[in-house]
């Protein structure tokens, strides 16, 4: 069943490829999209614990963090498919659209099963880079301002991992390239500390860690619901799965790991404390997964500071469920957005249960996911830590399920395509049910989440959220910041750099155009594909 990991991150690009060079498959592309990811959703069910070794430097291996991963975004990647014919299907008819696609897919599916550190570097860049075109389709300044700041921060974080990855490869004795090897390497290096500053650096800001998580608010502002969807659900999911694979949970280091939850715990409250002073539904589902972001970054921080070797499979359950509940509520918008009032309530009242298992809501995906973490982060501050952020997570979700409502369609009986309503709800589903199967694989007995002492634990954080969002609710005047927050405060600072701007905006400008980034992209996946076909 090995071929299966090639396959699936083969199949995306075979796709880019025809769309590309037939005008019979680009005609029918834009329906066809949803079965892109396909493949990988059969590899994370039937390739557990396989490996592929490929020519030359690449490898693909699936362990079954990596898996729970892989399956979580094949499969929002193809709800999101589904979803986004019927809602912009104007653009979808253009080949860079498809294309840019086709390549963010196959760079966010393939992350989760890269073997080694230039496999991993290549896929990681992938997802980053072609995102931006998911961003900025849309051609207004709002768009193209956010994809700047995107694209800025991609490159820097970018820099950071490559500076890591070079510092780990020199760490090891072997000079391996293989992941396990060098994490095994990684305590008694020379370059350890340095190697964990650039390394979380990298990964933080993909994941949206404050200070580094200026490009998601405008990000996710100005994508379109669909891509918003796949890049909030499955693409940030890039910087967990680096989370996962290159920390030495197995030797506990606690300085990093109490650093690395310090750092995870500011930007858990950061986002809810930002997410609350902002009007649009879709930057407050930004600050959101700047604040669940934290979290699995706090998690991750105390497991290794405690050495906790079960921590690869809690995080990526957690983040599992995220890819449903964040990429669903996306898909949710889009179907309250095409929805008059009349027609709003069988899309509303699951988005709301979606939305407050987010916090913790006992008997959802979300209290399962909460409940795994919970030893990770014990009895102590962090677990005290970890509840409040649940209390303070009910508030943003409330928030956001009362913005939601505002933008729903102003034709009472206007109603949401099919496709649009089922994306939203395979989704949902996801979100509620999945957990249920997964739970006994990654914590235990699934009989502890029905336990009284559970329940309490995940109520009471969310009735005193309730209770704090009353009181916010009914303030008269409540602070209101524009999406990006840092950025406004520093933005009188690039007149002194103007002229370095206008030449990033031109240099930009014809980087963008299809036929150089076309060409620049297929660059950069062309010998990754090379070597897949060569493998099968």
């Amino acid at each position: 069943m090995n071929v299966l990991l090639p396959l699936a991150a083969l199949f995306p690009l075979a796709l880019f490829a025809l769309s590309a060079f037939s005008p019979w498959v680009r005609q029918r592309l834009a329906r066809l999209l949803w079965l892109a990811p396909l493949p990988g959703l059969v590899a994370a069910l039937f390739a557990i614990d396989g490996a592929v070794t490929l020519p030359g430097p690449l490898g693909l291996a699936l362990d079954f963090p990596g898996a729970m991963l892989l399956g979580a975004a094949a499969l929002i990647w193809l709800a999101a498919g589904i979803a986004a014919p019927a809602f912009w299907r104007e653009k979808l008819e253009t080949l860079p659209y498809q294309s840019w696609w086709l390549l963010t897919m196959t760079g966010s599916l393939a992350v989760f099963m890269a073997a080694n550190l230039v496999t991993f570097y290549l896929t990681f860049s992938l997802v980053s880079l072609a995102g931006y075109g998911l961003v900025t389709r849309d051609g207004g300044a709002a768009a193209f301002r956010a994809g700047r700041v995107y694209f800025t921060l991609a490159v820097v974080g970018e820099a950071f991992l490559l500076t890591a990855f070079v510092l780990l490869a020199v760490g090891t004795p072997s000079g391996s390239m293989a992941i396990p090897d060098v994490v095994a390497a990684l305590p008694a290096s020379p370059s350890r500390d340095a190697a964990l500053v650039f390394l979380i650096l990298g990964l933080g800001s993909k994941m949206g860690l404050v200070p580094l998580h200026v490009w998601m608010p405008p990000t996710y502002s100005a994508a379109p619901f669909p891509a918003a969807a796949v890049l909030s659900g499955a693409a940030v999911k890039a910087g967990v799965i680096g989370l996962v694979r290159f920390l030495p949970f197995s030797a506990a280091l606690p300085g990093w790991g109490e650093a690395l939850a310090m750092v995870g715990f500011v930007s858990a409250f950061f986002g809810v404390a930002v997410g609350l002073t902002q009007r649009n539904p879709k930057a407050v589902l930004a600050y959101s997964s700047i604040s669940q972001m934290g979290f699995i970054a706090a998690v991750a921080g105390m497991a290794l500071a405690a050495g906790r070797l079960a921590a690869p499979s809690e995080l990526a359950f957690y983040a599992l469920h995220h890819v449903f509940a964040k990429g669903g509520l996306f898909l949710a918008l889009a179907a309250i957005a095409t929805t008059g009032p009349r027609h709003l309530r069988p899309i509303l009242w699951p988005a709301i249960v979606v939305a407050l298992g987010i916090a913790g809501l006992p008997l959802t995906g979300g209290a399962l996911a909460k409940l795994a973490v919970k030893d990770a982060l014990g009895s102590g501050l962090a677990g005290t830590l970890g509840s409040l952020s649940a209390a303070a997570s009910t508030i943003l979700m409330l928030h956001f399920i009362t913005r939601a409502r505002t933008i729903a369609a102003s034709d009472d009986r206007a109603e949401a395509p099919l496709a649009i309503r089922g994306a939203w709800w395979i989704a949902a589903a996801a979100a509620l049910l999945l957990p249920w199967l997964l739970f006994p694989s990654v914590a235990g007995s699934i009989g502890k989440v029905l336990e009284v002492k559970a329940i309490f634990d995940l109520a009471w954080p969310m009735v005193l959220g309730g209770v704090a969002f009353l009181g916010w609710s009914r303030l008269s005047r409540r602070p209101e910041l524009p999406p990006g927050d840092v950025l406004i405060v520093l933005r009188p600072a690039a007149t002194s750099v103007r002229g370095l701007t206008d030449r990033i905006a031109r240099a930009e400008a014809w980087i963008t155009t299809w036929p150089v980034a076309g060409t620049l992209l297929l660059l950069l996946a062309i010998g990754f594909a090379g070597a897949m076909v060569a493998a099968r």
